[in-house]
């Protein structure tokens, strides 16, 4: 989303220049810098790392989508407008952690930031005095039913150890 004070013409305009500048820069870089250059294991890796990008590329498509609003009028109906996609962005992002990340401390955050963006969306919608979305289970837990069935690989909370 860009300023405010930018004409809406010049936001395109803008972006089409900003990834020029970067793809042209790295371009260089990449023919131009030995160490820039990407080794056969580092390729490997990026390789890897594809679902990881994509699905955090799609939630930050999602989000910057979700976030341009049409004004209302009302600035605190607009804010919770932008914030709740905002916030859903950090939490699509911080699922990609979950599913594809290794260090144990990012992955504890990617937790925190899930339960309290989930809190900030819910505090959000009764600020304005509209309906919570309806309840689900946490985007990390195993829904009620597949828990039930079997189909869950993790221990159930009333069994004994």
């Amino acid at each position: 989303m860009f300023p405010a004070f930018l004409p809406r013409a010049s936001a395109p305009a803008l972006a089409a220049v900003f990834a020029f500048a970067v793809s042209s820069i790295s371009g260089w870089a990449q023919s131009n810098h030995p160490t820039a250059q990407a080794s056969a294991p580092a390729n490997a890796a990026v390789a890897a790392e594809q679902p990881f990008l994509a699905e955090n590329s799609a939630a930050m498509d999602k989000m910057m989508a979700g976030m341009d609003v049409k004004p209302t009028g009302d600035v605190d109906a607009d804010f919770a407008a932008m914030m709740i996609p905002h916030h859903q962005g950090a939490i699509d992002m911080a699922l990609a952690e979950l599913r594809y990340g290794k260090n144990e401390q990012l992955r504890r955050i990617a937790q925190e930031i899930i339960v309290e963006q989930q809190q900030e969306i819910a505090a959000m919608h009764l600020a304005l005095g509209q309906p919570l979305p309806a309840q689900t289970a946490a985007p990390t837990q195993v829904p009620p039913a597949a828990a039930q069935h079997g189909h869950s690989s993790m221990p159930h909370s009333n069994q004994t150890k």
